[in-house]
C-alpha cells in the first residue's frame, strides 16, 4: 500500500516540492520515503520502540551494549571481515540506543544496494556477539562509564533521573554501571537481540535512489525475520522527586547544577507554545537565562533550558555550570528568572523574534539525505503526522501571545524545581 503526500523538505540544494509515500509491505511494516533519484544513494533511518527501558531488571545495560555489539561480526564473519565487507561497499552503518529506542542508521550507494542489505540483514538477524568482540566492547563501555563517573555533569543528570524517576526505567542510566555489565554475558545479547529489534515496533524513513516498490521488497528482506512481538513496555509516569536541593560533594573548582519539574508530552496540544516559551527562557544567545545569567552578571559560560518529551514522561530542565563561590547566585537568578516568566509571561517583541528564527531555522534540521530520512522515522514514532513538516511552520505562526503566556502560567512551576548540583559550591547544602 502506498500513500502519497507532498512536503516541503530540505536537501543540499533550497526548499523544493518533494513526496513523501507511506508504504505498507506485506509483512506489515510501515515506512515513509522520498525518492531522490538525482544521486544514486539510500539513506535508512530504522527506529525500534523500547530501547533500554525494556532492559531485564537484573541486566542493565545490556540492550546498550548490544546495540554496539552489532557491527562487531555476522554470520560467518568476524568482526575484522565484517568491517573489511562493509568498507569494501562504501557503506555506512550506526546501531544506537537511547531510553525509548534503539535505532539503525544505513548510508549505502544505490549500485551496492542489494548487498549493503544483505550485511545489514546479518547484523541485525544473525550477529555472532562472539566471545572476544563481547569482551572488547564491554571493555569500552566498562571505560565510558568510569570517565562518567569522574564528570560532574553526568553525575548531576545521572543523579536527576534517579531522583525524579526512581521506581521506573527512566532512573536508570543507558549504558548501565560498572557493576551491571560485568555480570552480562554473550547469551544475554542474544536475548537483549530479541528483546528490542521488534517489527511491530518499527518505524522507518528512507530518502534516496529507491521506488516504493523496490523498499516494500526490501524491507520484507531486511526485517521479515525479527521477532513479531516483543515484552511488555514500561507505563508513563510522572516525576517522584520531592522540590528542593541536593548537593553531592565533588572535588572541583566549578560546580554543575540540573533544575528540572514535570512538564508535558510531545503530543500534548500546548506543546508548540511551551516549545517556543523554552526558546524565548532558555535556548540560545538572546535567552532570557543567558543574557541575566552569563551576559549581564557573568556567572556561567554555559546556561541554558530544554524540554524532554520521553515516551513515558517529560520534563523540563535547566543546566548551570559556575565557580562554587558563584553557583548559590547563578541559581538564585534562573529561579528568579523562572518565576517571573512563569507570572509575567514573554513580550510581544520576544514572541515574534522567537517565531521568526524557529520558522528560519527548521529547515536546517533537514540538510543532507540522512537527516531527513532520520527526522520520517522520529515524526512517525512521536505520532505526528505525515505532513508534519509541512505544517509545522504554520503551528508556529499561529501561536499568539495570549497562548503563550497561558501555557508559561500552567506549564512552568518553579515551586516545584528539583535540583542537583554536584561541586562543592559556597553557601549551599541539601535541603
Amino acid at each position: 500500500m502506498i500513500r502519497l503526500l507532498a512536503i516541503l523538505l530540505v536537501c543540499a540544494a533550497p526548499l523544493r516540492a518533494m513526496t513523501v509515500q507511506e508504504i505498507t509491505t506485506e509483512s506489515g511494516i510501515t515506512a515513509w520515503l522520498v525518492e531522490e533519484h538525482s544521486i544514486p544513494i539510500v539513506s535508512m533511518d530504522i527506529l525500534f520502540r523500547g530501547g533500554a527501558s525494556i532492559d531485564l531488571p537484573d541486566k542493565h545495560g545490556a540492550t546498550h551494549l548490544m546495540m554496539g555489539l552489532l557491527e562487531e561480526g555476522a554470520g560467518d564473519m568476524d568482526a575484522t571481515a565484517y568491517a573489511e565487507a562493509v568498507e569494501a561497499l562504501a557503506a555506512r552503518f550506526s546501531f544506537d540506543a537511547s531510553r525509548d529506542t534503539v535505532s539503525v542508521e544505513a548510508t549505502v550507494l544505490r549500485e551496492h544496494l542489494g548487498d549493503s542489505m544483505a550485511l545489514l540483514r546479518m547484523a541485525l538477524v544473525e550477529p555472532n556477539f562472539d566471545q572476544v568482540a563481547f569482551d572488547r566492547v564491554r571493555g569500552q563501555v566498562d571505560s565510558l562509564l568510569r570517565y562518567n563517573a569522574r564528570d560532574p555533569g553526568d553525575i548531576a543528570v545521572g543523579q536527576l533521573f534517579s531522583d525524579a524517576f526512581p521506581d521506573h526505567p527512566y532512573g536508570r542510566t543507558v549504558e548501565g554501571t560498572v557493576e551491571s555489565i560485568a555480570l552480562l554475558t554473550p547469551e544475554d545479547m542474544h536475548i537483549a537481540r530479541e528483546r528490542a529489534l521488534v517489527r511491530s515496533r518499527v518505524f522507518v524513513g528512507v530518502v534516496g535512489d529507491i521506488t516504493a516498490e523496490e523498499l516494500m521488497i526490501l524491507l520484507d528482506n531486511l526485517l521479515g525475520d525479527l521477532p513479531t512481538e516483543g515484552p511488555d513496555l514500561p507505563e508513563n509516569v510522572v516525576t517522584q522527586a520531592e522540590p528542593g536541593i541536593r548537593v553531592i560533594d565533588f572535588p572541583s573548582p566549578q560546580s554543575n547544577a540540573y533544575l528540572a519539574h514535570e512538564s508535558i508530552p510531545r503530543d500534548h496540544p500546548d506543546y508548540i507554545s511551551l516549545y517556543i516559551l523554552n526558546h524565548i527562557f532558555g535556548s540560545g544567545y538572546v535567552s532570557r537565562l543567558n543574557q541575566e545569567v552569563r551576559e549581564k552578571r557573568g556567572l556561567t559560560y554555559g546556561v541554558g533550558s530544554f524540554l524532554v518529551p520521553f515516551q513515558n514522561a517529560s520534563l523540563h530542565i535547566a543546566s548551570v555550570a559556575s565557580e562554587n563561590a558563584k553557583m548559590a547566585e547563578a541559581l538564585d537568578v534562573i529561579k528568579a528568572e523562572w518565576e517571573r516568566i512563569s507570572t509575567e509571561g514573554v513580550t510581544t517583541e520576544e514572541l515574534e523574534a522567537a517565531k521568526r528564527y524557529l520558522m528560519g531555522s527548521y529547515a536546517l534540521r533537514f540538510d543532507s539525505n540522512q537527516a531527513i530520512a532520520s527526522g520520517l522515522a522520529g515524526l512517525q514514532f512521536g505520532g505526528l503526522p505525515i505532513d508534519y513538516i509541512n505544517i509545522r511552520n504554520d503551528l508556529v505562526e499561529a501561536v499568539t501571545l495570549d497562548d503563550i503566556n497561558r501555557v508559561a502560567r500552567e506549564h512552568l512551576h518553579p515551586d516545584r524545581l528539583q535540583i542537583v548540583v554536584v561541586g562543592q559550591p559556597d553557601g549551599l547544602t541539601s535541603e
